[in-house]
């Protein structure tokens, strides 16, 4: 569990509680395998754990107490409960706190960086040196006379009339009985691929705005949950990783069902892949593993090919720089990006070509822009980083995170988020060239990513939220310009179609959700239709009610009546 020794304790922990030997193990199971540590440093020495232990025992037993209620695996009962009400768990259990937002977002770095012109140009709006801002109506009338240099809108012309048309309203596509962990569409957005805590791994056709279940894989050696999965690709086969020494891989397509296990042969006895991905060719799939390796296992020759010491603590995410995929990015609990490439990578001395530093805590996702230039980290200290690969940190930098993640005294999984995070100023040494902050990050590995460029010229980086939300935040400006609130508990995955304009989030409530555009005026119906179905209900369920009163009074007075023709013809027929 990253760098923190306390296996031990986690286990006192939980048999203090008083739990059921199911509810202990589950407990026992989420503490021991729930994703990344939280970075505390804690002395090895037996005595110094224990006074410490001492000292912080009731706190943590409250706080896994809470997590264990809120995540509905604990429930307190009393002696009148009957069933119907959640409001002792409420009262209990101390309300989330929204996470900060920062209103006014620093600019003043990315404005000077080339990623600012290049959005602008690609997402349709003026460039910044261009400061006329048309509007649709003037587009529609320059096209309309001839005076564009083009008879028909262009890529960036699209972009800038579906700006207004971000998602807004949401339908529940599926629903599992367990938490769900992944969900993301396929390279061209006609399959999506979920992965639930009940060990199956769901494939949906999503083609012409379907939905509809193609096939259902078990998965095997599953320790937890499935953790994280990956498409190919050519979109023919998917991996996903859990708590094994094997990352699997199965067929997406086709008749015969291929479910093949690829060992990776780790040296740790509890062993986990928190991230992996296909390379670009195919022919490779990159992992990163809590014992702070990386791993490369080549499909040519079926055999793991290198093993790379590449942190301190979990590796929590990997990626692809680009198509090319000789430029890898990792990122881990000792809250550092690192930068490899893939020619110059070996086992015996691994070097990155660079490190990126910035974060607080540590990191739980990263998404390449595609362009081998600029990558997105999501990290436990309540913020998104946009990193230009470019400029890499000093080690005054990464010393000055190593030192900042060491002092986190807290675990993500279970406690809140601790009031000091928001007042956090830029470490010293900081290269990221934008911060994003008014999601939440806990529980779990929260993932974030580029919109896509097709429809959005990449316009917005968007991320899940621990509060059962989906945040969209404005590339450039870094404000929030979409909070969608839908799930019950943390959405986890987040996936926006690569071609149309909807986002599929992935939620531990159990359900996926499909967020598209709907004008007010459609709102309003679908929930005039909603209400008026709803009353209907009820008014079939109050005459059901009362049909039922006037039978059970009918079969009333036959019993008195018979129970009265019995004593007064008592006799009459013995």
């Amino acid at each position: 569990m990253g760098s923190i020794n306390s296996s031990h304790r986690r286990r006192r922990m939980s048999s203090s509680l008083d739990l059921s030997s199911s509810q202990r193990e589950d407990l026992a199971t989420s503490q021991e395998g729930a994703e990344g540590g939280h970075g505390e440093d804690v002395p090895d020495t037996h005595v110094e754990e224990d006074a410490a232990d001492s000292d912080n025992e009731h706190h943590d037993l409250s706080s896994i107490l809470a997590y264990l209620i809120r995540s509905g695996q604990v429930r307190i009962l009393t002696s009148d409960d009957r069933g119907d009400s959640y409001s002792e768990d409420e009262d209990f259990c101390e309300e989330q706190r929204p996470p900060a937002v920062d209103p006014n977002p620093d600019t003043s770095r990315i404005q000077e960086n080339d990623i600012y012109e290049e959005v602008l140009l690609k997402s349709g709006r003026s460039s910044a040196f261009d400061k006329s801002h048309h509007t649709v109506s003037h587009m529609l009338y320059k096209r309309q006379i001839g005076m564009g240099k083009q008879i028909k809108f262009g890529a960036s012309d699209r972009r800038v009339i579906s700006t207004p048309y971000l998602p807004n309203y949401c339908d529940t596509v599926a629903h599992y009985r367990q938490k769900a962990f992944c969900g993301t569409y396929s390279v061209d957005g006609n399959i999506f691929l979920s992965a639930s805590q009940d060990q199956n791994i769901r494939i949906y056709d999503t083609k012409e705005d379907r939905f509809d279940l193609l096939k259902t894989i078990r998965a095997k050696d599953v320790g937890w949950s499935v953790l994280d999965t990956a498409f190919s690709p050519d979109g023919n086969y998917m991996i996903y990783s859990s708590w094994s020494e094997c990352i699997h891989l199965c067929n997406v397509h086709g008749d015969q069902n291929v479910h093949q296990a690829l060992h990776l042969f780790p040296t740790e006895n509890s062993f986990c892949i928190f991230s992996l991905t296909f390379s670009s060719d195919n022919r490779e799939i990159l992992g990163g593993a809590n014992d702070g390796h990386l791993y490369v296992y080549d499909r040519d020759s079926n055999q793991r090919t290198l093993k790379i010491d590449a942190h301190d603590d979990d590796v929590n995410a990997v990626a692809f720089a680009d198509t090319t995929s000789q430029i890898l990015f990792s990122g881990g609990d000792d809250g550092l990006c690192k930068v490899w490439d893939r020619r110059t990578l070996k086992e015996d001395h691994p070097v990155p070509v660079g490190t990126l530093a910035g974060h607080y805590d540590g990191i739980t996702y990263i998404d390449p822009k595609g362009d081998a230039r600029y990558l997105l980290s999501n990290s436990k200290d309540q913020t998104m980083k946009l990193w230009d690969i470019r400029m890499f940190s000093s080690a005054t930098a990464i010393e000055q995170t190593k030192k900042a993640v060491s002092k986190q005294r807290w675990d993500y999984r279970w406690q809140q988020v601790p009031r000091k995070m928001d007042k956090h100023r830029r470490l010293q040494g900081d290269t990221s060239v934008m911060t994003y902050k008014g999601h939440s990050v806990l529980h779990t590995l929260i993932r974030c990513h580029f919109s896509p460029e097709f429809t959005t010229g990449q316009r917005y980086v968007y991320t899940g939220c621990a509060m059962g939300n989906l945040i969209i935040y404005d590339t450039l400006t870094g404000q929030v310009v979409r909070k969608l609130e839908g799930h019950r508990q943390c959405v986890r995955d987040v996936s926006w179609h690569p071609y149309e304009n909807n986002i599929i989030t992935t939620s531990w409530d159990g359900s996926l959700r499909k967020w598209e555009y709907k004008s007010v005026d459609k709102i309003e119906q679908e929930e005039e239709r909603s209400s008026s179905e709803s009353e209907e209900d009820l008014g079939g369920l109050f005459r059901r009610s009362r049909q039922i009163r006037k039978k059970c009074k009918k079969r009333q007075r036959q019993a008195s009546w018979c129970q009265n023709a019995d004593k007064k013809f008592r006799g009459l027929f013995d």
